[in-house]
């Protein structure tokens, strides 16, 4: 029970913080960074009445009805509260942020906190302050095994019912959202008195959706830099025994097999290392052979004895 209530309130945190970051750094310079809430902000500049939040609750609760009903998905309790949570506090945020209503409707950035958080000349730092921020709120959603929904359905109707690839939908959705915010904002269809050259502001909106995804995949997985190695040689397997254990303190598995074309018995060595220890570990193999064929990938994460403790059910995020 008490992990339980950690976790919900580590959904509101990460709501809260993801409203920040909206409020403060991302709406009032019409920075379109895709999903929800990008779509929500360009609705805004169509219908200044409306705040982004309020229609962060148009968009999401559709969304979500359409994932129970289509997709067979079970909505949790905490995608949920991650869903009808971050609106109501991006509605609240704006009302403290803002000294009066017409401030607000116009999301004018020189009245934020009395004219001291105004980057309007500084649209550089914004990019990088929100979306940094918008990730960490985020991540930590996730993390508490919640999701705010949002392009993620939408990607997958297209998955489901037009046979794309998730990532490719999920690509197209956010690219469809700032061409949207291109017309809207970048070239005044359907507002007035477009700012000039605002049609740059989507450059600012893909620089956004970059850090708020390698944001996001550092909080989720951290800085991980395994790297899984496949080394295939017709050398003596053990010459590098003593290095590989001796030296990098490491050890790998042995896998035994047969060249296609040669039809020789070959050993292929699999390991998992640090980026660091790679070169390390080529150079060496490669003066005891050097007819070696070393495979480097990345590796997700290693688990086990002497690299990380097992994770618990529901606990991996991969991205």
């Amino acid at each position: 029970m008490k992990r339980t209530i950690l976790e919900y309130m580590g959904i509101v945190l990460g709501c809260f913080i993801t409203s920040v970051a909206f409020v403060y750094f991302i709406n009032p310079y019409k920075l379109v960074p895709g999903g929800v809430f990008g779509t929500s902000i360009v609705l805004h500049n169509l219908f200044p009445a409306f705040q982004v939040g309020t229609f962060g609750y148009m968009i999401s609760i559709p969304l979500l009805i359409l994932s129970y009903f289509f997709l067979g998905k079970h909505i949790g309790a905490r995608t949920l509260v991650a869903s009808l949570v971050t609106p109501f506090l991006m509605n609240v945020v704006s009302q403290f942020a803002y000294p009066d209503a017409a401030s607000l409707q116009a999301l004018d950035p020189s009245k934020i906190a009395g004219g001291h958080m105004n980057f309007s000349h500084d649209l550089i730092l914004t990019c990088i302050i929100g979306p940094i921020l918008v990730g960490i709120g985020e991540g930590l959603i996730m993390k508490c095994k919640a999701t705010s929904g949002g392009s993620d359905i939408v990607a997958m109707l297209i998955h489901k019912y037009l046979r794309v690839k998730f990532s490719q939908a999920l690509m197209a959705v956010d690219a469809f959202v700032v061409c949207f915010g291109l017309a809207v904002i970048g070239f005044g269809l359907g507002t007035e008195n477009t700012p000039e050259n605002s049609w740059l502001l989507s450059g600012y909106s893909l620089i956004c959706i970059f850090l708020m995804s390698r944001t996001l995949s550092i909080v989720l997985s951290g800085t991980k830099n395994h790297k899984l190695m496949f080394i295939i040689t017709d050398h003596d397997k053990w010459a590098v025994r003593d290095f590989i254990i001796d030296e990098l303190d490491r050890t790998a598995t042995v896998l035994m097999g047969h060249g296609l074309y040669s039809q020789e018995e070959k050993a292929t060595l699999m390991m998992v290392v640090e980026m660091r220890e790679v070169e390390e570990l080529t150079t060496a193999i490669a003066k005891f052979d050097p007819n070696v064929f070393i495979i480097v990938t990345d590796a997700y994460d290693a688990f086990g004895l002497r690299w990380n403790e097992l994770p618990e059910k529901n606990s991996l995020h991969l991205s």
